[in-house]
C-alpha cells in the first residue's frame, strides 16, 4: 500500500528521535513478506543499526557463507540484511561505525545505494559504480541549524521542502552528525555506471539527474525516436504515465499532433512491479480506459518506454483497436530489453523477455501492431548528453559492469542458441 496508509501525522509525532531511515520496498530478492520489509535493524555493541538498501548484491551467497562462518544469525532472506549484519559484525570486532561500514562495503559486490542510521549519526553510501542513484539535500529553517536529507531521487527532497545539494558519488560514504556532513571515498577505482533504465523509466520525470529533469531527457528520447522511425499517422499518444514525455517529444519532432487516447485510473499503481503475472494483467484492465471518440478511424502512433514481456502492449493495442483505431503503430523509446537485470530492477528471467527470443517483426506480430520500432542503443545514449561510457545498459546489451557469478547467470539466462542474434 501507500506510505500514507501506514504513517499519518499523529503517528509520526509519537515517534521519538532526531534521525530516521525509511524505505518503500520493491522486492527483487527475498519474498514479499513483512519480515523482509526494510529497514533492517541489527543490534551491535555500539547500539542499534538501521539500514535501507536500493539495489542488489550479486555475491549474496558468498557473503552469507562468510557471515555464517562468523556465527551470525539471519532473520530475513534479503541481501539488505546481510549488509547490515556485515557492518554489525565489524563493529562487534571493535571497529567504529565508519571503519565497520567501509570494511563491510569491501565485502559486497553489486549495486547498493544505502542509508544507514546509528545512535550517533547517519550514513549514505553508493557502490563503486553508482548503479543506483542517491542524493543529498538540505533543509534550512530560520533559527535552526541546517539539516541533511538523503533520498533515492530528488523528488523525495521536493516533497518536504529540502533543497538538492549534490549526488552521493560512486564509491563515496557521507557521514552526517551534529558536526555536519563529512565525506569519505572508500574505494580506489570508482567507475560510474548509472542504470540507464532509471533515466528512461524507473525514476520519476520530475527528478533531476545531470542538472536537468528526466522529463527533458525523455522528451529528447521521443525526438530521437521520431528521427529514427517516422511513420505517417493522425495522432501521437503515450502510454500513461511513463510513455507521455517521449510521446510529446515524438510529436514535436515529427509534426504529428499529440493527443490523449488513454486515460489512467490514478488509484492503480505501476503494473510492471506487481509481483505476479495475474496481478499485472488484472492491473492493466483496471488501469487504462480508452477515449473512443478520439481514436475512432485514426492512424495512431502509441509511444511507450519499453516492452518487457509483451502482455501489457498486446492488451493496450487490442483496446485501441476495439475503440476504433484504424492503424496502430508502436514506438518504444528504448532498445529491446533482451537481458535480465541483476542490480535491482525486477525484469524477470531472460526467457520471459519477449525481445530475447523474438525479432522485432515477430514481436510486432505477437502484439498485433501494424508496425513496431525501437530506439537505437546509440541514440538512447547520445541524447543523455553525457559520457556514454558512464551508464549501465546491460538490460539491452548483456554487458554487465559488475561480474555476475555463473550460478546466478545460469538461473536467469537462457542458452546462447535460443537467443535472437
Amino acid at each position: 500500500g501507500l506510505v500514507s496508509q501506514v504513517f499519518n501525522e499523529s503517528l509520526l509525532k509519537k515517534l521519538p528521535g532526531y534521525l530516521a531511515i525509511g524505505h518503500t520496498r520493491y522486492s527483487t530478492t527475498g519474498s514479499s513478506l513483512v519480515v523482509n520489509a526494510q529497514p533492517a535493524v541489527i543490534k551491535t555493541r555500539l547500539g542499534n543499526l538501521a539500514l535501507a538498501h536500493n539495489g542488489n548484491l550479486v555475491n549474496a551467497e558468498e557473503l552469507r557463507a562468510e557471515l555464517i562462518k562468523r556465527h551470525c544469525d539471519f532473520i530475513t532472506t534479503t541481501d539488505s540484511e546481510m549488509i547490515a549484519i556485515a557492518i554489525a559484525s565489524e563493529v562487534d570486532k571493535g571497529k567504529d561505525w565508519l571503519e565497520a561500514a567501509i570494511s563491510a562495503f569491501q565485502m559486497c559486490s553489486g549495486a547498493y545505494s544505502l542509508t544507514i542510521g546509528t545512535p550517533v549519526g547517519m550514513m549514505g553510501a553508493r557502490d563503486p559504480n553508482g548503479i543506483r542513484p542517491l542524493v543529498i539535500g538540505i533543509l534550512k529553517e530560520e533559527g535552526n541549524p541546517i539539516r541533511y536529507v538523503l533520498s533515492s531521487e530528488t523528488c523525495g527532497l521536493d516533497i518536504i521542502g529540502a533543497q538538492y545539494l549534490r549526488d552521493v558519488e560512486p564509491g563515496e560514504l557521507v557521514w552526517i552528525t551534529d558536526e555536519g556532513l563529512a565525506s569519505f571515498h572508500w574505494t580506489q577505482k570508482p567507475q560510474r555506471k548509472l542504470c540507464i533504465f532509471e533515466m528512461i523509466y524507473f525514476a520519476r520525470p520530475d527528478s533531476i539527474m545531470h542538472g536537468e529533469t528526466l522529463y527533458r531527457y525523455r522528451l529528447r528520447l521521443g525526438g530521437q525516436l521520431a528521427k529514427e522511425s517516422f511513420v505517417d499517422a493522425d495522432l501521437v499518444m503515450g502510454v500513461p504515465d511513463s510513455g507521455i514525455p517521449a510521446a510529446i517529444g515524438f510529436s514535436r519532432a515529427s509534426g504529428i499532433p499529440y493527443g490523449e487516447g488513454l486515460i489512467k485510473n490514478r488509484y492503480v499503481g505501476r503494473t510492471f512491479i506487481q509481483p505476479t503475472q495475474h496481478m499485472r494483467e488484472h492491473g492493466i484492465r483496471m488501469k487504462l480506459n480508452t477515449l473512443k471518440d478520439v481514436l475512432q478511424d485514426k492512424r495512431i502512433i502509441i509511444v511507450d518506454d519499453s516492452i518487457v514481456r509483451g502482455t501489457t502492449s498486446l492488451k493496450i493495442v487490442r483496446a485501441l483497436r476495439e475503440a476504433g483505431a484504424k492503424e496502430v503503430h508502436m514506438r518504444i523509446s528504448s532498445p529491446p530489453v533482451t537481458h535480465p537485470c541483476f542490480y535491482g530492477i525486477d525484469t524477470d528471467n531472460q526467457n520471459q523477455l519477449i525481445a530475447a527470443t523474438k525479432s522485432v517483426q515477430e514481436i510486432a506480430n505477437q502484439i498485433e501492431v501494424d508496425t513496431l520500432a525501437y530506439l537505437s542503443w546509440q541514440g538512447m545514449l547520445d541524447v543523455t548528453q553525457e559520457d556514454t561510457n558512464s551508464f549501465c545498459s546491460a538490460c539491452f546489451t548483456g554487458d554487465y559492469p559488475v561480474k555476475i557469478p555463473d550460478v546466478i547467470k545460469q538461473s536467469k539466462l537462457i542458452l546462447e542458441d535460443t537467443k535472437v542474434k
